[in-house]
Parts: C-alpha cells; structure tokens; sequence
C-alpha cells in the first residue's frame, strides 16, 4: 500500500503526530501492535496513577484539557482525554499491527507489518516514517542470579494493578522512580508488609516544588533553580539518609536536562518509610527458593517481587538504516532541538525525555517539516 507517512505506534506520541498531520490534510496510517491506541494507559499502568504535572503541563497539540477537569489528572480521566483526541481529530489506528522491519528502500520507506489477528503480513511504501514506539516500549526487568528458581511470585510494574490482593503478604518494589515509589505506598496502604530497592541516590520532591521550578527554569540558569529546590527539599523532607535515601550531587534539574533522570515526585511514600511502614533495602544481588540476599548481607523473605525497572525501547529489532537519527540505545542520536528529524524522510517523536510537553512539540515540528517537503518548497 502506498502511503505518504507510517507512524509506528499510536501512543500519545503518534495520535499527536497523526493529529498534525491530519491538520495539514496529509495522508498518514499509524500502526500499532497492541489491540488499542494508549496501550500504556490502558492496558499497563495502576489503578492509582495519577499525572504528577499540573493538566496545562499534560496535553497533547491543540486541545487543551477541559476547565472542569482536576489540576492533577487521575489516569481514568486522562484515558478519556486521550479517546475524545483520537476521535476529534479523526485519528484511526490499525491495531494489531506488528511492525517486523521498515528499510529504505530505492527513495522510500517499506514498511513490512503482521497482523496479529489474522496472520496477514502487510507491506507500506511510504515517503516519510515516524518512530513513535518511545521510550516505554518494552518492559526492563534485571538479570538477578536466581531469579528463574524464586518460587513466589514476580511481575513487573506494567502487570500491577492494585494492592489489593497483596494484603498480610511480604512484597518487595524493585526500583525506587516514580512509579516504584507509588506502587510501594499503595502496597502498604493496602495492608502488604512493603519493602522498596533503593539502589541509586534520588532527589525526592514535592509536587509544589516540581511545578515552581518549572515556573521558574525561564528566568533562573540551572544552578540557582537547583540550589533554591534542593533547599526546599531539605526543609520538607530533612535528612533522608539515615532511612537508606541518599541525594545526587548534581541538581534536579540539571539531572533531568542533560540526563534524562526525574526527580520522585512524593506523594506519600516518604512518611511511610520514616515510620518505618516501608523498608528501604539496597540492591537486590541473588535469590534462593523465596530468600533475597541484598548488597548489606542482609538476607529477607518475600511473597512477590514487583520489577519497577522500566523500559527499554523496541527500535532495534525492526527498524533498519536507522543509525543517521538513533543511538544503539534507542535515544535520538542529533542535538536538541533538532533531534526529531533524521535523514531520507525518517523522523522520531517523545524521545527527548521532555515529557507531554516534549513530544507535543515534536509532533508540530515532524507534520510542519513533513507539509513543506511535501509541498516542495526549500525553506
């Protein structure tokens, strides 16, 4: 089938681009392997999510959250919020799409898909491809030594709903980002005897502090935002260490900026670990039957363990000729903030780690550059 764009992946990354595109009334197909558009809101995230920015930080092009919707938006909500974009915007998915290779080939893209349902392999001829698959593609989980024999149980954090059924049971959160850190509180609110891996020092920071410092990173350069943020943090939160919770040298922001790492977002967890509700436990080195042996020596038994360790991406098993815009790690390989667009019509969209904010804009830019290569012009 001859089509002007494939996008690979209708996340909030590809219905953005779709979008765009659509706005400019250029014929796209977006391809995605699950069997819905938002797969990860969907089909792989917990009940108690909730978006850690304000809703004006979380939209996608040219349709602003409702006035009536909460400031910090539960995950219910902003699954509508995506469905009614998809459907304003005339954003049509093929579902059960698996991409199996796309090459460059003699001036255009082939893009060769499974459908999953039906067993049929498709192909595409396209002008232009976008990589829309992101950064939370595939779910990460460590090599731990004996981790095939633990006989409790083990998922990852895309497999957890709530802490409901983990009530009286002694758990153990691998990963101490955002979502660890929640799946933590819910597990212990949920009466689950909760312990959490901290491996890694962590800036850890209220909501309030997160959207001042956003407020503030256009008049403040990086190391007077971190020295105002950090020392609110040390006021709220005082010294964390003694409960297994070092801070990075470097800011938060700086962290984010040029590395790509969140700060944790508290919405709770910390009073939990202080009373002691929740364990703080270093890395996890091996496994023996339901024994877990730490870095300390010390040894714990434990039900379940929930990897939060999050993803990797999916590019390298399909995507070929891709080395003009991808690291072998799956992250854009230009400089920001013309990292989106890579050679012979191949772009890629929310790799920049800059949030809702970050793939809206690479979304515009991809379906701006794309309508004037179209139209022939050389501006």
């Amino acid at each position: 089938m001859r089509i002007e764009v494939v996008i690979v992946g209708a996340g909030a990354s590809g219905l953005a681009t779709s979008a765009c595109l659509n706005l400019h009334s250029i014929p796209n197909i977006v391809l995605e392997r699950e069997d819905c558009s938002a797969s990860l809101w969907k089909k792989k995230s917990y009940d108690c999510l909730k978006l850690h920015l304000p809703k004006q930080s979380c939209q996608l092009p040219h349709m602003p959250h409702p006035s009536t919707t909460p400031t910090y938006i539960p995950k219910d909500l902003f699954i509508q919020y995506l469905d009614n974009y998809e459907s304003h915007f005339k954003v049509t998915p093929r579902c059960c799409r698996l991409v199996e290779s796309a090459s460059y080939d003699g001036g255009s893209w082939r893009v060769v898909a499974k459908n999953t349902v039906s067993g049929e392999i498709e192909e595409y001829d396209a002008s232009f491809l976008v990589v829309a698959s992101g950064e939370t593609c595939d779910a990460s989980v460590p090599k731990v030594p004996g981790l095939d024999g633990f006989k409790g149980s083990v998922l990852h954090s895309t497999e957890y709903k709530s802490g409901a059924e983990y009530g009286g049971k002694d758990v153990l959160v691998v990963g101490s980002g955002n979502s660890g850190m929640e799946i933590a509180l819910d597990l212990c609110n949920h009466g689950a005897r909760t312990s959490i891996v901290v491996r890694s020092p962590i800036h850890v920071l209220s909501g309030w502090m997160v959207t001042l410092g956003v407020l503030l990173s256009k008049l403040l350069p990086f190391h007077l935002l971190d020295s105002l943020v950090v020392m609110l943090s040390k006021l709220r939160y005082g010294d964390l260490t003694k409960y297994g919770i070092r801070r990075p040298e470097e800011g938060p922001f700086y962290l984010k900026q040029k590395q790509g790492k969140f700060p944790l977002i508290d919405v709770g967890t910390t009073n939990k670990i202080k009373s002691g509700e929740i364990q703080v436990l270093p890395a996890l080195t091996a496994i023996r039957d339901r024994e877990l042996e730490f870095a300390n020596g010390e040894l714990h038994y434990f039900d379940t363990i929930i990897f939060a360790t999050g993803f990797r991406t999916s590019t390298d098993r399909w995507l070929k000729d891709r080395d003009n815009i991808l690291d072998k790690d799956g992250f854009p390989k230009p400089s920001y903030p013309k990292h989106w667009k890579g050679n012979r019509g191949l772009y890629c969209v929310g790799l920049v780690r800059k949030g809702f904010y970050g793939l809206s804009m690479d979304a515009q830019c991809i379906a701006d550059d794309i309508k004037r290569l179209s139209e022939g012009s050389t501006v």
